[in-house]
């Protein structure tokens, strides 16, 4: 019962601690796929090209693309209020093809997309950060100089060529990435980094994100060696890849604990052959082989880690639902963050691994004492008794 009950704490915690790194992975991919695309297309030699018609033809034949968003992207040196600047990234977009796929109504703290021109002025959006440090509020208008423009301003010998823009919205969205980024249309950016009919690429968003891996190969292989396919975890691939390792690290921890009750399993199970050694030399006195003695311990390391395994894996799963419906435990600052309780997530191929890992170490354990009572000879254990 000492075994099967550290099986059963084992196995439960693994379940539990892995759906809740799997939570906490799903909120992270939910809260960056509302700004990053599921596919994206750059050049590989250049910052920009131009978009031909046979690339338009192939990503139009494409079943799996819902939405294909051209960009141009770029840094340049807002301004507002006399000596208040900041460098920020720039990034021209197709308003209604980029509403397509962002989610807007998560991501905007105040105003809308809206980058038309108005009283000569066109719009910008710009993020919470920067709206902060620069004190901008909606209407207010900012200068936007790209280095392009100061270069030519140096080589021309001429005053720099400052766009202005109207502030018509701001968006707010937890900072994973550093460099903050701001929105305006594509033909003012590409009129603003002097590449009219350039793109820096094209963000794709699919009917099924799980698919961008398919998809990114048979692309690759149309377009060739000209042009460099992301997914939307190639764009956050250190983050997670950490997040991942985070996991599996603590997946080899705890299953540390489930060694201590292999420990113990192998431990009862040599006690038991030292107790019943006068019982083995009888039963191979009549006819018993060596195979059928170490079944019967194999067949008992089997029972204590299925016994272990089935109330191990229905605890966490209830534990692990019991989270998920009612979020018992909170996170400690949740107000500040975007969920209050610790997030879980099942998946049903962690929980197969650690109840197939659990057993296997089990039946394992049972191979010494198997193996130490099939050694005993009849002869030895009457002469013994």
């Amino acid at each position: 019962m000492i075994s099967v009950a550290g099986v059963t704490i084992g196995t439960a915690l693994l379940i539990v601690v892995l759906s809740v790194f799997n939570g906490f992975f799903d909120v992270i991919k939910e809260m960056l796929l509302s700004n990053d695309p599921d596919l994206r297309i750059e050049a590989v030699e250049g910052r920009s090209f131009i978009m031909r018609e046979d690339i338009d033809n192939i990503l139009a034949e494409t079943p799996e693309i819902a939405i294909q968003s051209p960009y141009i992207e770029g840094k340049v040196l807002v301004a507002h209020g006399g000596n208040r600047d900041q460098v920020v990234v720039v990034k021209g977009i197709d308003p209604e093809r980029f509403a397509r796929y962002a989610d807007l109504d998560a991501l905007l703290a105040a105003g809308g997309l809206d980058l038309e021109v108005r009283d000569h002025r066109p719009g910008v959006l710009i993020s919470n950060p920067v709206s902060n440090s620069l004190r901008l509020n909606i209407g207010d208008e900012v200068s936007l100089l790209s280095s392009a423009g100061m270069q030519r301003a140096l080589t021309q010998f001429t005053g720099p060529r400052v766009s202005r823009f109207e502030v018509r919205g701001i968006y707010s969205l937890q900072q994973v990435i550093d460099d903050p980024v701001i929105y305006i249309d594509i033909n003012a950016a590409q009129r603003l980094f002097n590449q009219r009919n350039h793109l820096s690429g094209i963000d794709i968003s699919l009917h099924d994100h799980d698919r961008a891996e398919e998809v990114k190969n048979r692309l690759e292989q149309q377009l060739g060696d000209e042009f460099h396919i992301q997914t939307w975890y190639d764009l956050q691939k250190p983050l997670y890849d950490v997040m991942n390792l985070e996991k599996w690290g603590a997946y080899f921890i705890l299953m540390i604990i489930v060694l201590v009750a292999v420990l113990n399993i192998v431990g009862s199970l040599t006690m038991i052959v030292i107790q019943k050694q006068r019982d083995i030399g009888l039963l191979r006195s009549i006819g018993f082989r060596k195979k059928d003695v170490m079944s019967v311990f194999l067949r008992q390391g089997w029972y204590i880690g299925l016994t272990g395994c089935i109330l191990g894996g229905s605890l966490g799963l209830l534990l692990a639902w019991l989270q998920d419906t009612y979020g018992l435990v909170k996170l400690a600052g949740a107000e500040s963050f975007i969920i209050s309780a610790y997030p879980v997530q099942v998946l049903w191929p962690d929980v197969a691994f650690i109840l197939g890992g659990s057993l296997l170490l089990c039946v394992m354990a049972s191979w010494y004492p198997a193996l130490r009572a099939a050694s005993i000879e009849p002869a030895d254990a009457v002469r013994n008794e």
